[in-house]
């Protein structure tokens, strides 16, 4: 095989030399039998220099809350399962939760816990929390102290056979198969299908080779996105109406919809600078 990994190692410095092609693309038949087949045997190296090549990198989630929720929007949530299958969504849905001044945050005030230490670590680390005693949901810390988004939900894209079968493991009682809307179309949900938990928690996106993100391919512009109230913050005054939720407008994937700001934004138009 030495000749054979020579000869692409060859191509693969030629491709990089030309900027016409993605070096992904060599990497990818580097790490294929012959017959074609991805193989357990494929080099270490190769496997994670692949990987490192394009996904979102530490400057990405260095950004303010809100801006953060944003433009998470599009982008897609990888998880490799023990087996090595690997679950792939595009986030629909966030939340922003900015920190200190917000009622809302489980960081209100400034306070830092243990069970929120992962919200005053650095951008990119995940905040895993547990609500109801059972169920999870995952947050991404942003800039700011205590500042994080929470992932609402996701669009599956690859893996989804594996995400049912995650969350056919957590539901009690025999149930109807779930449609491929409602694998991930809230936080817990979306938790249980990509097999999140609280060992998650204070992980780093850009380090962690269990979890990751990548770019999207296509991102949405300012007009595709709906801003709304949080959902299930309760009473938490001024906080309760800001709009800190966000989703993709039209995407059937989101958890609940607003009709009244999407009507809104209908009769308003695009803005003269989209």
């Amino acid at each position: 095989t030495m000749p054979r990994k020579r000869k692409l190692l060859a191509e693969l410095s030629a491709l990089q030399r030309s900027s016409s092609i993605p070096p992904s693309d060599a990497l990818e038949n580097l790490n294929t039998t012959p017959d074609g087949d991805s193989s357990p045997k494929s080099s270490k190296y190769f496997a994670t220099e692949k990987k490192k090549s394009f996904q979102l990198e530490a400057d990405f989630f260095s950004q303010p809350c809100i801006s953060l929720a944003k433009s998470f929007l599009g982008q897609i949530l990888v998880r490799r399962l023990p087996d090595g299958r690997e679950l792939w969504g595009r986030i629909v849905e966030t939340e922003a939760y900015l920190g200190g001044e917000d009622e809302a945050s489980h960081s209100k005030g400034g306070k830092q816990t243990q069970r929120n230490a992962a919200m005053f670590m650095k951008p990119g680390t995940l905040y895993v929390y547990q609500i109801y005693g059972i169920y999870f949901c995952v947050n991404v810390s942003s800039q700011g102290e205590g500042a994080a988004v929470l992932l609402r939900s996701l669009e599956p894209l690859r893996g989804l056979d594996a995400m049912r079968e995650l969350r056919s493991a957590a539901r009690k009682g025999p149930a109807k198969p779930l449609k491929d809307w409602q694998l991930c179309n809230g936080p817990s949900k979306l938790c249980q299908a990509f097999g999140i938990d609280k060992a998650f928690d204070q992980r780093d996106l850009t380090q962690d080779a269990a979890i990751w993100m990548v770019p999207g391919h296509e991102l949405p512009g300012e007009q595709d996105v709906v801003a709304t109230t949080r959902i299930g913050v309760g009473n938490r005054g001024e906080w309760s109406h800001k709009p800190l939720r966000f989703y993709l407008r039209g995407n059937k994937f989101v958890s609940v919809v607003d009709k009244k700001i999407e009507r809104e934004m209908a009769v308003r138009g695009p803005s003269p600078c989209s």
